[in-house]
């Protein structure tokens, strides 16, 4: 699984259920000639064509598609999640975990991440009311290609030069 712009192995993970920007993901990947895995609960009946696609297909349990991208997860892997608990395993596992809204996480920005989920998890546990996501805009969209296209454009050169700090690559 390599790249035509590096000969660093590696490939795209989508954690696919909730994520708005897989078509995006699945052209920049054909035209770099990247290989993509796609996992998705079985509720999403999730089908994709073209390219070097492989689709898992979990249970639709609670945390089945997370086991899924961490037994599949290898260093100098990308993967698309929105999960903050995922990105922080994904980040020791090496590999570079960013959000559908082109955000980078990282070793410097992942712990204040899932400090603030905790602390609205517990506003919410004790009644209280928290602010959610803002909608997902064609702002949105055109950023996460942007930031895409830039990592993977570069990504090979960057694993290379970066090797001995994993999680920092894209700051």
């Amino acid at each position: 699984m390599t790249s035509n712009s590096s000969r660093i192995t590696f490939k795209i993970i989508v954690d696919a259920d909730s994520c708005p920007v897989k078509d995006i993901i699945l052209r920049v990947a054909k035209e770099s000639a990247i290989p993509v895995l796609v996992i998705a609960s079985i509720s999403h009946n999730m089908t994709c064509e073209g390219g070097d696609v492989r689709v898992i297909t979990v249970d639709n349990i609670p945390q089945a598609a997370d086991i899924a991208v961490m037994n599949n997860v290898t260093a100098g892997d990308i993967v698309v999640t929105g999960d903050y608990g995922l990105a922080s395993l994904v980040l020791s596992k090496g590999a570079l975990p960013m959000s559908s809204r082109g955000s980078v996480y990282s070793a410097r920005n992942i712990d204040r991440l899932l400090l603030q989920r905790h602390i609205d998890a517990k506003i919410r546990r004790g009644g209280g009311r928290t602010k959610g996501p803002k909608a997902f805009t064609t702002e949105d969209r055109h950023r996460f290609e942007e930031v895409i296209r830039r990592i993977t454009k570069n990504f090979g050169e960057r694993l290379m030069r970066d090797s001995g700090t994993k999680g920092d690559w894209f700051e």
